[in-house]
């Protein structure tokens, strides 16, 4: 195994949050395959071909109100051929929707497949299956206020 391989794979991945997390939707297309699948929440939202698969996280996660953390780590991955890798993640998310009033958390484990293309590695199949997930009224909570937001002007 190359560990730079290794790396890329790893770097995809965490780009792949950050744009999730930072709303970069053009961006975020870079790092699927044209016909990626995507299976979300245990096949709740599953779409195939990469517009798709941005469509949804752009209407699902494009609001102001919506802001989103989420962090993989103990990455398992394992290349299938020179050109051709799985991966195992866990995921640990945290959702602050400020206009449904809820914060939303969970973990989940993530499993990808990966393709390189052109001498760069993409994401053919991405999804998860939540092990849990709760969601907290903010409503309920009246000293908790949001006091930073890059997307929404806070008070």
């Amino acid at each position: 195994m190359d560990l730079r391989e290794l790396e890329a794979i790893k770097r995809l991945k965490y780009q792949y949050l950050r744009c999730l997390d930072q709303k970069r939707w053009e961006e975020i297309a870079t790092c699927f395959t044209e016909d990626a699948t995507c299976s979300y929440s245990g096949g709740r939202y599953a779409f195939s071909g990469r517009a798709a698969i941005v469509d949804f996280l752009r209407k699902a996660m494009g609001a102001p109100s919506f802001h989103s953390s989420h962090r993989v780590h103990h990455p398992e991955i394992d290349f299938t051929s020179p050109t051709s890798a799985v991966g195992v993640w866990a995921l640990e998310d945290v959702v602050i929707e400020t206009r449904a009033q809820i914060t939303i958390r969970g973990a989940a484990w993530y499993r990808d497949e990966y393709v390189k293309q052109d001498g760069v590695w993409r994401i053919r199949s991405t999804g998860y299956e939540r092990t849990y997930e709760e969601h907290e009224s903010r409503k309920d909570r009246p000293g908790l206020r949001l006091t930073a937001s890059a997307w929404e002007k806070v008070d």
